[in-house]
Parts: C-alpha cells; structure tokens; sequence
C-alpha cells in the first residue's frame, strides 16, 4: 500500500492548456477535520487506509497543502439547465486537483467539491456545506455497492469555516474520484462558442483516452457516441429498477463515461411513487423519477447536436434510436431478476407495470417488497405481503399471475432462489431520513452516525446483527423531507 506522499500523478486534462481549464489554488478550511473516508475508494488509489486518521490527509484534502505534482484547475463547460441553455458554467466550487495513476495502470481524477472561489463561481462563494458533501459521499459509495455506476468519494473534510445558504452552516469538501470529469457540458461549450479546433482537441482527447476501443471502428466518433448512448441507456435503467432519482439531470451533470454524476437533491423512493420530484426547486417536476427516461434521451440529443461537426446527422439520429431499445431491454432484464425469474417471457413486461400500478396505488414501499418477495417460497411471501396492499382482488390476481409465471420459470430449490434475489435486491438503502440522521449528528461534532451507515450501506445486500434499525421503512417525517441544489 502506499502512502500520501507516494501518489503518482499524470495530468492529462491540465496539458490541454488554458482554453479548456483555469489554473486556481484551493482556499483552505478553517480547523479541518476527518469527517468519513472510504477504504475501498482509497484502494483504488493504492492508499494504506491508516493515512486517513493522520493529520496530513485532513490538511492536503481540506485545502491547506498540495501535491508539488498536483495542477489544480477548474473546468471550463456549458449546458442545459431545466431546458435551458446557459452559455458558462464551469467548475463553480470544485478542482481537478490532477489525475493519478495506481498499480493497474488506471487513472483517477482528484476533483476536491468546496474549494472556494474560481473564475466560474458567478455569484456562489465556491464552498460546499457539511450536509451536501455528506450527501454526495454516502451517494457514491452506496450507488457503486448497489451495482450503479458512479463516481466515488474518497473523503470529507469537515471544519469551523462559516458558510451562509439559508442559514450558517459549516464549510466541508469532499474529495470525488473518476476516471473523467469530462461533461456533456464540454462539447457544448466549444460547440455553442464556435471553437472547432479546440472542439476537435477535446474530442480526441475523450476518445484516445476514454474510448480507445472506438478508434478501431471506421467512423471512430460514431462508435464513440454509440458507446455513450448504451452507457447511458444501461445507467438509467438502473436508476429506474433500483428507485433512484437523480433531480438535477441538466447536460452539465451528465457524464461522457455514462456515470451517475453530481449529486444533489437526489434521492432512493420510499413508497413507489412513479411520478416522484425529489428537488424542492423543480417545480415544473422535469426531473420526476419517471421522465428520468425521456430526459436522458434529450440529453443524449443535446450532446447529439454539439458533435455535429464529426458525425453525420442521420448517423447521429439512428444511433439515438437505439437509447429506448436498449433502455427497455436492460430494465427489464433487471426486474426480472428482481423478480427472481432467469428465463424471459413475451408477457414479463406486464407482469413488471401492473405491479408497479398496484404499489403506486397502495403506496408500498419500493425496496422492502421485493427483498421480502424472496425472504420465503412465493405462495408463503405473496400471502404476507397481501396486507400492504389497498387493491387486495388486484394484488390476489397479480399473485396468480407471479406464482404461475414462477412455476413456468424452471426447476430450481427454494433455497438458491432465495439467494439469487438477495442477491439482487437490496436490504440497506440510502434513505433521505437516514442520511438527515447522520448529518444532524455531524452538525453538532459526532460523526459516528456517519460512518456507520456508510459501513451498512457498503454490504447492502448483506443481512448485517445489529442493523435492524437500517432496514425499516422510514417514518412519517422521513419520507417528507425537502432536498435543494443548495451545497
């Protein structure tokens, strides 16, 4: 394992030079302290996890030193917001501290969220506030423990540092890990400001560097794009079976490598509620859990139209058409498996929405149903999850179907079914409640709340003794709580 000071950097992105990324030092926190680190994301950079606890890692992460390696720079992108162009966004709070490359070879972007002013902040003081970089760390690990591809987090960095939203709060930054930082947003502000030839450099740097495979294909920015699109595609898909809700799918958020990217008002569903709006702000519901689907394709499109200048526009528009296709198809192989079926029927996807209808309808909650669905034989599991349905004939007749469809599936022992959908179907998610818990015992200093359920929350899957308590439906206040885009 390595330690701190044995990190190997290799700034690929800084070497496009000024027109892509402005050189800005972080502006340190006051009193830094370790809040939570993640052993399997400091992995990933070789790290020894003890560093975490030594007083070096809360000063480098918290702004106070920095690598002489390290090129800090803060992006420069566009992008659609709610719909809407907004011709210069851009690293507002966050740095690419530099990219560092482990033992196998793969390279990780340090971004630092929260670390005060750049040239892109307009009127924002650049800082991140202690509950949203709780927020985004808890998010990214338990979204990669779940199987969804993400960024991760390695870190926050609590400290004393006042930051006014609508009330004090106390300033934090957390350090996010990713193999590209590298946004929809990009290739639209170069497109939009009429830079071809830095366009072009952009370009070939996502494909040499990201999508190598697509230089071998005849049409390498065509194969690119497709790549994109069945990334993306296979993203949202699991967004949808597992009930996560993003709330901020503006192109700016939205990255080249088809991860689930800057956290905000986000959220996992409770009750099923196919029309849910996590984001206080999104008034208009743009972003409610099911328009997610429709959104992504007209992100895809909004990238579709900066990458005019290499590929055809009839070629852009075929390779589009193959988003829904391949969304629907990924999504149901995933609710099939949530369903503990290995075999595909003509009728699967009815058998998926009528019993989506009937949660929606009786306000059931989305997670707990299927990980009790496979706790028992179906007849015994669909008789005790009966009582959480309103619509009992409907969900009787429903069960009918599950257990005939079950039957027709194959010979297989009750115990390996159980496994394969435990498998699949989580115990432990990051509910709004649970992540309130911790963050208002962080506010007032105690950070164990915090730890524990990011350690809960890295086995989801996994009945944890002792965790009960991380497994229940939440209370009446918990499923109410209203998240902003305010960091």
């Amino acid at each position: 394992m390595k330690a701190l000071d044995e990190l190997t950097f290799d700034n690929r992105f800084a070497r496009l030079g000024d027109a892509f990324s402005t050189h800005v030092l972080p502006e340190p926190l006051d009193e830094p302290r370790l809040v939570v680190a993640s052993d399997a994301a400091m992995a990933l950079l070789d790290l020894d996890p003890a560093v975490a606890e030594t007083p070096v890692f809360a000063e480098l992460f918290g702004g106070h030193k920095l690598w002489a390696e390290a090129e800090p720079r803060a992006m420069v992108y566009s992008g659609h917001q709610f719909g809407s162009y907004n011709p210069q966004l851009g690293d507002g709070r966050g740095l690419l501290l530099g990219e560092v490359y482990n033992r196998a070879g793969e390279h990780w972007d340090l971004h630092l969220k929260g670390a005060g002013q750049t040239p892109y902040s307009r009127m924002g003081d650049g800082r991140a506030v202690l509950r949203s970089s709780i927020r985004e760390f808890l998010a990214s690990e338990a979204l990669h423990a779940l199987g969804i591809p993400s960024s991760r987090a390695l870190c926050v960095i609590g400290s004393s540092t006042p930051v006014w939203r609508e009330k004090q709060e106390r300033g934090a930054m957390v350090l996010r890990l990713a193999h590209s930082h590298i946004r929809f947003g990009h290739f639209e502000y170069f497109y939009y400001t009429k830079k071809p030839e830095q366009q072009a450099e952009l370009a070939e740097h996502v494909l040499k560097l990201h999508f190598p495979e697509s230089q071998e294909q005849p049409e390498p920015y065509l194969a690119m794009f497709r790549e994109v699109v069945e990334r993306n595609a296979a993203l949202i898909a699991k967004w949808q079976a597992y009930g996560f809700c993003h709330g901020v799918m503006n192109t700016d958020n939205m990255s080249i490598l088809g991860i689930t990217f800057d956290f905000g008002p986000f959220a996992f569903l409770d009750d099923f509620d196919a029309h849910f709006v996590c984001n206080h702000s999104d008034h208009e519901g743009r972003y409610s859990f099911s328009n997610q689907v429709p959104i992504g394709q007209w992100n895809l499109s909004a990238l579709a139209q900066a990458l005019t200048p290499f590929i055809s526009v009839d070629a852009l528009k075929e390779t589009l058409g193959l988003y829904l296709p391949l969304y629907q198809a990924h999504y149901l192989d995933l609710m099939r498996r949530r369903l503990g079926l290995t075999t595909a029927e003509d009728d699967d996807p009815q058998l998926v929405e009528r019993l989506l209808q009937l949660m929606q309808n009786s306000s059931v909650d989305y997670t707990l149903f299927f990980r009790r669905l496979g706790d028992e034989p179906a007849a015994l599991a669909l008789a005790r999850l009966r009582d959480d349905f309103v619509d009992r004939l409907g969900f009787d007749a429903w069960a009918d179907t599950y257990k005939a469809r079950v039957a027709r599936d194959g010979e297989y022992r009750e115990e390996q079914r159980r496994a394969r959908m435990h498998a699949v179907n989580p115990l432990y998610i990051l509910r709004n409640y649970l992540a309130q818990n911790a963050i208002t015992a962080a506010e007032s200093g105690d950070y164990s709340e915090v730890r524990r359920l990011h350690e809960v929350l890295s086995k989801p899957f996994e009945e944890q003794p002792g965790m009960e308590q991380y497994a229940q439906r939440p209370p009446d206040w918990g499923k109410h709580l209203e998240i902003s885009c305010s960091s």
